[in-house]
C-alpha cells in the first residue's frame, strides 16, 4: 500500500482473536493490497464488458459480466476477512486506484480479442499476486486467510484459462498429416 495509506492498511482494533497482533497487522496489510487489486480487476473487467465490440460481442459481453460478478464476491470476502482480523478495510475506489498492483486498462481498444488479451495480462498478474499471498500467509501460519487465498486462486486460474482459450494458438494436424495453426495468435 502507498505510504499515505500504509498505516491505515495495517490498522488494528482491539480484539480477542487468538492471532498475534504482529501477524494480524502483516496479514491485514496484505489483504488490503489484495482488496485494492481485486476491486481494480473488477472495474477493468466491467470496462471490457461495457466497451467490447466485434463478432464475438455478445459472448464476450456476457462472459465479462459473469466474471465481474464473481470478482465482486471476492471483494466482499477479502474486506470481511480484514475486519474479522480486527483490521480496517481500505475499500474505496480511490484507495483501490492508488494501491492496485495492476496496470491501467487500455482505452484505445474495442475489438473483443484485444479486450481478452488485456484481461489475460491482468488476470495473470493478479494470479501471481494471489500465489505470493498464499506463500506469505502460509509462512505466517495464518491458515484461514491462506485458505481464502487458495479458494480465490483456483477460480482466478480457471477464469484465466477461459480467457486464454480465446487467444491461444494451437497446432493441429490436417487429414494429410501437415501441421496447421488453428485459433487466434
Amino acid at each position: 500500500m502507498s505510504d499515505s495509506n500504509g498505516k491505515l492498511a495495517s490498522r488494528l482494533y482491539p480484539s480477542h482473536i487468538d492471532i498475534p497482533a504482529d501477524v494480524r497487522s502483516q496479514v491485514v496489510s496484505l489483504l488490503n493490497q489484495t482488496l485494492a487489486a481485486t476491486a481494480d480487476l473488477k472495474s477493468q473487467v466491467k470496462q471490457a464488458h461495457w466497451n467490447v465490440k466485434g463478432t464475438d460481442f455478445y459472448q464476450l459481453h456476457e462472459m465479462f459480466d459473469e466474471i465481474a460478478g464473481e470478482i465482486e464476491e471476492f471483494i466482499d470476502m477479502f474486506a470481511e476477512r480484514i475486519t474479522a482480523l480486527a483490521g480496517y478495510a481500505c475499500g474505496t475506489v480511490r484507495m483501490a486506484a492508488a494501491n492496485s498492483i495492476l496496470p491501467e486498462y487500455p482505452t484505445d481498444i474495442l475489438d473483443g480479442m484485444q479486450h481478452v488479451t488485456a484481461l489475460v495480462e491482468r488476470f495473470a498478474a493478479y494470479a501471481k499476486h494471489l500465489r505470493e499471498a498464499i506463500d506469505k500467509t502460509d509462512e505466517l501460519n495464518e491458515q484461514d486467510t491462506n485458505d481464502l487465498y487458495v479458494e480465490v486462486s483456483r477460480t482466478i486460474d480457471k477464469r484465466l484459462w477461459f480467457l486464454e482459450a480465446h487467444i491461444q494458438v494451437s497446432e493441429v494436424k490436417s487429414e494429410s498429416g501437415t501441421q496447421q495453426k488453428a485459433g487466434v495468435k
